[in-house]
């Protein structure tokens, strides 16, 4: 689950998964069309964002619903997702399109330490919500998660940041994981479909490194006044998980080369840098 400062927030109802029949259709025209897609080789943390696309993708993508804006420090607007998670509108649109970007990972679930946490898209939580946590693709993103071994599929929505944890790729909530067959076992491979992104993976971004977990809250802020040392101009704060603490650090702009750079070159003696996504 995301660790997040005090200050983000999110909240949402249930709704229906797409049907197996209809996700079997989805897949079926997508292995006519494109083959079986790409598989992301196994990467560290640092290396989890959505690549930089040279040129524009193909006409049939749909088109970004945000236009992009300058990077800003400032705080990050709520992106809203539709009731329950997803929309008959976005089983629609996913049965007329083709995904625009594919990845494989290990994928987990999870569900909030306590009642009304808001979501790192400024949502309240909520575990019967066809949602889940992924670090680095746009909020609110419209995708399709398969469970790579007993086939099962479903449409969710990104409204959360996570898993912080190296081998893991997303997090889904209890109805996300139950959709797909992955709750009793707990972890599952998995292919995730990516079909819409209210803003542009290619370029802009809000981009950070989240540092954790520390065991000690002295560790932590320790770990902070060197990052304030070692990038001058950077934004950096402390703040505390559950039963942990983390550290963040976001670049000037919020840049996202600069966040790239600063997560390969991060060591720290506790826990993980992990490159992640704000808006």
């Amino acid at each position: 689950m995301y660790p997040e400062p005090r200050t983000e927030q999110g909240r949402m109802q249930p709704t229906e998964c797409l049907s197996l029949v209809s996700i079997s259709l989805i897949f079926t025209a997508v292995l006519i069309v494109t083959g079986c897609g790409h598989k992301k080789t196994p990467v560290s943390p640092a290396a989890t964002a959505p690549p930089v696309y040279p040129s524009p993708r193909s006409s049939a993508e749909p088109p970004a619903t945000v236009r992009s804006e300058p990077p800003s420090t400032g705080r990050i607007p709520v992106t809203a997702v539709p009731e329950g998670g997803v929309s008959a509108e976005d089983k629609e649109f996913i049965l007329a399109h083709r995904p625009i970007y594919t990845e494989t990972g290990e994928a987990t679930w999870y569900t909030a330490p306590y009642k009304g946490r808001k979501s790192a898209n400024g949502q309240v939580f909520s575990d019967d919500a066809l949602t889940a946590a992924h670090r680095t693709l746009p909020m609110g993103s419209l995708v399709v998660v398969t469970n790579l071994v007993t086939r099962q599929a479903s449409a969710m929505r990104i409204s959360d940041r996570g898993p912080f944890v190296p081998s893991k790729i997303i997090d889904l909530t209890q109805a996300s994981a139950k959709s797909i067959g992955l709750y009793r076992v707990g972890t599952a491979r998995v292919q995730i479909d990516v079909y819409q992104t209210p803003k542009p993976m290619n370029v802009g971004g809000r981009w950070c490194v989240q540092i954790g977990p520390f065991t000690s809250e002295g560790n932590a802020n320790r770990y902070k006044e060197k990052l304030l040392d070692d990038y001058p101009g950077s934004r950096v704060i402390e703040f505390p998980g559950e039963r942990s603490y983390w550290v963040r650090i976001r670049p000037v702009g919020d840049n996202r080369d600069q966040a790239e750079m600063m997560a390969r070159e991060l060591r720290p003696g506790e826990g993980v840098a992990y490159l992640t996504r704000l808006d």
